[in-house]
């Protein structure tokens, strides 16, 4: 019985360019199949629709039955580079196993795939110093933990020398022969040889061939796999599409052949098998504490940061400028607005490279039904406490400098609430852009400009009663403003401005109105409010992207 009907598939990439036309094919269980083709034939796109990775949008995919889970090994690591292996597979298997299974049968489960896979020598070391072969089996380790009836890989010996591609190819024979139907694409002609059947794309799209390797150079002619290539090239005087294939006519399914990858039944009977969202939480927050402790370049760059600010504080600013007797107005609101902005700009930071650096990890997780929202709260659960204390410490240096007035332990209370907000609602911002952009080079140049606007429109170089229209209401969207007039709120500016000695008071004071007199819970209101919106937000983006 077959285990996969593929059925008139055709398959459409963003603006409408069709990059599949019309494929059928079928593949029986326990059969080693390759999908070749030249560079843009659509082996990628065809293997995508096949395993419902990205569902095709004509034709349909039906598998045999209930379909057993499946494995899908992407070009890109699936596994994170910075844990040990076996942790890192540990992991793994608690996030994938159904809920309840206990940590001594997560462990056998563990060690099983690693001696299966020969890993067993390099169990404890970090991933990411492991062969480039050896990260590869690492990844089908992953996808093998939960023992997949059926396993789709994206070019598996992509970048190994011949030895390390011919072991690999040697393993999932083996699969193939225990039961497993594994489906791969290739462009590798010595991988085809070990196949049972040899999947032939167009340049155009469409199916040339599909039968046994030795039928397919018989089929082409050709001497070898390798020169199919050659005959795949001379498509404009050959019409190979449909040459040696005869696709289902519409209307006929196979016996036995139950719903397609992508129905909703199917994906809630996964679901249920997986941990609930709580526990899918503490294991996802307990591993990217992990990841974070293990990353020494990244802890030295989120502890040496909050250093730096503070030493250009201590530089650039007098002691006493709070001082009642003679307060410096243009001093306050400049300690004001950059507390303000380093807790906006520490937070921004952490979440920038969270998720971009790891899509390839998420989106192979997210098809074994890991929830959005538990991984979207366990970044912010490992560093919201981070930023707390970066930011106590911030204010309790610059109040042992002189920088900030001596006031009572409430008042700093309210200080740390509203920049640890400030900063929560900054670091789901940068989730947010993180989830946004496909690579940590374009999180970087985003930095640049969402600080500009957050310096520029919160009303410390230029109040905001005074800015031009379009200008105040920019502000409102400035998570910033509403950090810097809470500060300033509690440290009780339009008091010390109307009382002190300085004739720039009043004046200076007059200038903002009434922008520090509303009550610092507003303000905190204003910047929760940012951080669920940017929330919501990201587990949207997410959604569309994975």
């Amino acid at each position: 019985m077959a285990a996969i009907e593929v059925r008139r598939v055709g398959q459409r990439v963003d603006g409408g360019r069709r990059t599949l036309r019309d494929v059928s094919l079928t593949i029986e269980s326990g059969e080693l199949v390759a999908i070749i083709g030249g560079s843009g034939a659509g082996k990628t796109t065809l293997l995508d629709a096949i395993a419902g990775v990205r569902p095709p949008a004509e034709g349909e995919v039906r598998y045999d039955g209930e379909r057993a889970d499946l494995g899908y090994v992407p070009q890109d690591d699936i596994i994170h580079l910075e844990l040990p292996l076996r942790r890192t597979l540990r992991y793994a298997a608690a996030l994938r196993l159904p809920a309840g299974t206990s940590p001594d049968r997560i462990d056998r489960a563990v060690e099983a795939v690693m001696e299966a896979l020969a890993l067993s020598p390099r169990a404890a070391q970090r991933v990411g110093a492991l062969s480039g072969g050896e990260r590869k089996r690492a990844s089908i380790a992953v996808e093998l933990l939960t023992r997949p009836g059926i396993f789709f890989l994206d070019e598996p010996t992509s970048g190994l020398d011949p030895a390390t591609a011919a072991d690999l190819m040697r393993l999932l024979h083996s699969l193939a022969e225990s039961g497993t139907t594994v489906v791969l694409t290739t462009h590798h002609p010595p991988d085809v040889v070990t196949c049972d059947r040899v999947a032939v794309l167009t340049p155009a799209g469409t199916l040339a061939f599909y039968g046994t390797p030795d039928e397919a150079r018989e089929a082409f002619g050709a001497d070898g796999i390798e020169d199919i290539y050659i005959r795949l090239a001379e498509a404009e005087s050959h019409d190979w599409s449909g040459r040696f294939t005869t696709p289902p006519p519409d209307g006929e399914h196979s016996p036995g052949i139950g719903p397609s990858p992508d129905t909703g039944t199917e994906r809630t009977s996964r679901a249920a098998k997986r941990p609930g969202p709580v526990r899918e939480w503490a294991l996802l927050t307990r591993r990217n504490l992990d990841l974070l402790t293990r990353n020494r370049l990244t802890l030295a760059i989120l502890a040496g940061s909050p250093l730096m600010v503070l030493a250009m504080f201590a530089v650039l600013f007098r002691p006493g400028a709070f001082s009642p007797a003679s307060p410096s107005p243009g001093a306050t609101v400049m300690i004001l607005f950059w507390i303000a902005f380093g807790g906006f700009f520490f937070g921004l930071t952490y979440g920038l490279l969270q998720i971009c650096t790891e899509l390839p990890v998420l989106r192979r997780e997210r098809l074994t039904g890991l929830r959005l929202g538990p991984y979207v709260l366990a970044k912010v659960s490992v560093l919201l406490p981070l930023l707390a204390l970066v930011d106590a410490l911030m204010l309790g240096v610059l109040r042992g400098l002189d920088r900030l007035p001596p006031m009572s332990w409430s008042t700093y209370w309210q200080l740390l609430i509203t920049l640890l907000l400030c900063s929560l609602a900054a670091l789901t911002l940068g989730l947010l852009v993180s989830a946004a952009v496909t690579d940590p080079s374009q999180a970087t140049m985003a930095l640049p400009m969402l600080c500009f606007p957050q310096v520029l429109f919160v009303g410390a170089i230029l109040p905001v009663p005074v800015m031009a229209a379009p200008g105040r209401w920019l502000s409102y969207a400035m998570s910033n403003r509403w950090a810097f007039e809470g500060l300033g709120h509690s440290l009780g500016i339009e008091r010390l401005w109307a009382t002190g000695a300085s004739p720039l008071g009043p004046p200076l004071l007059a200038s903002y109105e009434d922008t520090f007199s509303r009550g610092v819970g507003v303000d905190w209101a204003v910047l929760g409010g940012f951080a669920v919106l940017f929330l919501l937000l990201t587990v949207l983006v997410l959604k569309r992207r994975v």
